[in-house]
Formats: structure tokens, sequence, C-alpha cells
């Protein structure tokens, strides 16, 4: 009960937060997204410290921070992308060549350079999305001509739906029936009766996003409450995806959660493990969507 009230006192003061963020967009938006992005691979190399490696997270940390923040100056992806893919190109290249002086041969070079890329680009690239997601409603002419600073929110608003309802309904419900697990040795608290709960709120959240912001949001390329109940559900599959990647990161490095940040809900990771799948396959559909409509 203590954890569950942990859990509902950060929701309170962090919900209302998230939505202002949202709301403002911009820079302020950005910078929150950045300075997750940085904390949360810096819980990526301290994963890997655990396991005898040492990445180079003074090089790490602000490439991860960058790539979240890039979508701030281009908001469509075809021109965020080659920044993103510079600044990870860069960090590659620059871990390499600083290895030769500060790991050697025998500090596990393949390593170091793997670890310090993947942590700035598992934290970073998704979160990039975000941004990207709030800029769609401006660049594909989906709210009326005097739109709201509400409309980029309302999009984002997408995969936090569907993650926070389906991660609640995956909760409760499998804490109270769940007894076949679903990856008992990748997260032994995870059972079927809570992934089917998982996606089945991920779809209720779906359709009741689409009911709230149908009429704010006229050029949508998706349409009808069975299809956004499909997209719930669909994002619903990717939230028990990204939350069991993380947890099998976490396995790894023996550690139950990846950092202490917020109370109750353990570091900055545990907050964005199914996110880090949502908000890029969000985007996707509703580019692809776009496209074909």
């Amino acid at each position: 009960m203590k954890d569950l009230a942990s859990r509902v006192a950060v929701a309170v003061v962090g919900i209302p937060a998230v939505l202002a963020l949202l709301y403002v967009g911009g820079w302020a938006l950005g910078l929150f997204l950045a300075a997750f992005a940085a904390l949360g691979a810096g819980e990526v190399y301290r994963f890997a410290e655990t396991q005898g490696t040492r990445p180079l997270s003074r090089l790490g940390i602000p490439a991860a921070a960058l790539v979240a923040l890039a979508p701030v100056l281009h908001t469509d992806y075809a021109d965020a992308a080659p920044v993103m893919m510079a600044v990870l190109l860069a960090l590659g290249v620059l871990t390499l060549t600083l290895a030769l002086w500060s790991r050697g041969p025998k500090g596990r070079p393949l390593a170091v350079v793997s670890v310090t890329v993947f942590g700035a680009a598992y934290a970073g690239l998704p979160l990039s999305f975000a941004l990207l997601l709030h800029a769609l409603p401006t660049r594909m002419g989906w709210g009326p001509v005097d739109a709201s600073p509400w409309v980029g929110a309302m999009v984002v608003a997408l995969p936090l739906a569907a993650t926070w309802v389906g991660d609640a309904a995956a909760y409760f419900l499998g804490t109270a029936w769940g007894r076949s697990k679903l990856f008992p040795t990748i997260s032994p608290n995870k059972s079927w009766v809570g992934a089917w709960a998982g996606v089945v709120g991920a779809a209720v959240a779906g359709l009741g996003w689409y009911l709230l912001v149908r009429d704010a949001l006229p050029g949508l390329p998706i349409d009808g409450w069975a299809a956004f109940a499909g997209v719930g559900a669909l994002l619903g599959v990717g939230a028990i995806l990204g939350d069991l990647a993380e947890s099998l990161l976490k396995r790894e490095a023996g550690v139950k959660d990846s950092g202490r940040l917020l109370r109750g809900h353990g570091g900055v990771l545990d907050r964005l493990d199914a996110l880090t799948y949502t908000f890029p396959l969000a985007y996707l559909v509703l580019r692809v969507a776009e496209a074909l409509s």
C-alpha cells in the first residue's frame, strides 16, 4: 500500500506538470525532455558499470540531451533525423577515438563504445518523438486555422493515455488475478492477465482519446472509434514490449529499479520504459496513415 500511495502522490504532482509543459511546448518542453534523456542515459551507463564496463558517460549524457532536443529546431522527422544521426555518429567516432587512450585493448573498448552510443540513443531518440508528435497538427494541418496551443498536447496525449491507462489496468488486474507469468526470468511480476488487461486498457484509452479530441483535430488521417481502439491496443502491445526491454537491461545489471529519482516510481527509465516504444510507434502510425490518406 505504501508503494501504491507513493505512485499516486507522484502522479498527482507529475501529470499536471507534464500537461503544462505540453501546453507550452517549444523550448520548455524540449529542455524538460532533454533533461530526462540525460538522466536516462546516465542510468543506462550505471547498468553497464555493474557488469564491469565503464562507458564514456561525459560524452554520452550530453549527446542524449542533444538528440532529444533536436526537434525543437527541426519539427519534421525528415529534417530532425539527420541532426540526431549526426550527433550519434559523432559520439561513436569520438568515443572510439578516446577509448584508444582512456581504455586500451584490455578496457573492453567494444563494449565501451557500444554502450555509450546505445545509452544516448535509447534515452534520447524516443523522447525526440514527443516533440515530433507535438508538432504534427501544425505541420499536417489537422486543426483549425486559429488552433489552440492544446492541439499539440492532444496528439502527444494519445501514447501517454494508452501507456498510463494500460499500465494502471495491468497493475490492478494483474495483481488481483495474475497467476501465469508472462516472462518470469525477465519480469517476475508480469502476468498474462496483466498483459491482456494492459492491451484492453490501452484500447479503451485510444477510444476515449478519439472521442475527446475528434472535434479539435478535424484533419486526423484516421477516423472512427474502432480504428482508434485498434491504435490504442497496438500502443498497448508496444508499451508491454518497452517495459520488458527495460526489465531485461535491469536483470542483467542485477537491480530492481533503474534509479531512485522518483519515490515509488524508481528511476527515469522506469517511467520511460513503455514510452520508448509508444512515442515512436504513435508517430509511425499517424505518419503512415497521413501518407496513405
